[in-house]
């Protein structure tokens, strides 16, 4: 599957993560391999979807992304086929070009990143990619996606668009949120006229309802002063969203904070009065049902 892509880590948010972009169906299923606390992969070209596992359980082992490409590589064949990238959780990183890769074919390695692709318009798709993400700021997934926008804004794959993801785990997430796992971001455009910006809108939906992912372990666990600060953050972030700004009153309610939870209960059902139903019946109001202004607002 011939693409562009970048592999990246942030060492100090604890994350790792790939970016992937090709004119072939689902590319999410083959290229991008991510552990948290390990490393990440992107395998593409005549793509070899083993070298994700293999690698990963190399870095794991301690080797450096260099060594571990180079002894993949080295039992395949097909190598002179084959194109990948690989970081690990510490930033290092290394990529790999075969001989026979379709023009233009090329990678460049930075701090903590690598991007490669074949079939592209020219060098300037993997440079555009790396200057983006060098000089993007914010969430690794972020700066992932700002590298997958500038390097299809320079030409991209000569063949156009039609498949895209985007994979970034973290570090103890598992642990924050209670999900169990530590994939923070998980997501695929399998076919799209245009995939890259379908990604997009995706990951900002993503990223507003992970707001309220790290806010239920705390909510669960009745700290209730600490949900409403992860919400109130994500509100600040995401103020035209009425389902942070829902949960948000919810917690400001079992919080005892009756005069905040009935401005943001107002807000989100002035958002979506859709809502409203679901507030009458929750019980995360409870503390509230003697007030006649929360009457009043479910009435409206």
């Amino acid at each position: 599957m011939c693409t562009f892509s970048i592999v990246a880590a942030d060492p100090a948010a604890g994350e790792v993560g790939v970016a992937v972009q090709s004119k072939y169906l689902a590319v999410g299923a083959v290229v991008p391999w991510a552990h948290a606390g390990v490393g990440a992969v992107a395998t593409q070209a005549m793509g070899f979807a083993g070298f994700g596992p293999q690698i990963l359980h190399a870095l794991r082992r301690g080797e450096t992304p260099t060594a571990a490409l180079a002894a993949a590589i080295a039992s395949d064949p097909l190598n002179a086929r084959r194109q990948v990238g690989v970081v690990d959780a510490s930033g290092r990183a290394a990529n790999h070009t075969g001989a026979e890769c379709m023009v233009w074919a090329g990678g460049l390695t930075g701090p903590t990143y690598a991007v490669q692709g074949n079939i592209l318009t020219g060098e300037a798709v993997v440079r555009e990619m790396a200057r983006a993400f060098e000089a993007s700021t914010g969430m690794l997934a972020e700066r992932l996606m700002a590298s997958l926008e500038a390097g299809q804004a320079a030409g991209g794959d000569k063949r156009g668009e039609q498949s895209a993801a985007l994979v970034v785990e973290r570090q103890g997430y598992a642990a924050e949120t209670g999900l169990g796992i530590d994939r923070v971001i998980d997501l695929r455009v399998d076919d799209h006229p245009h995939p890259i910006g379908e990604l997009r809108r995706l990951l900002g939906l993503r990223l507003r309802q992970e707001v309220a992912f790290r806010a239920m372990r705390p909510y669960l666990e009745k700290d209730f002063a600490r949900a409403v600060s992860i919400m109130a953050e994500g509100a600040q972030t995401y103020p035209d969203s009425p389902e942070i700004l829902y949960d948000l009153a919810c917690f400001e309610s079992l919080a005892g904070r009756t005069e905040d939870s009935l401005i943001h209960l107002q807000r989100a059902l002035q958002l979506a009065p859709g809502m409203r139903p679901m507030a009458a019946a929750d019980a995360d109001f409870d503390p509230l049902r003697s007030d006649s202004r929360l009457a009043a607002l479910l009435k409206a």
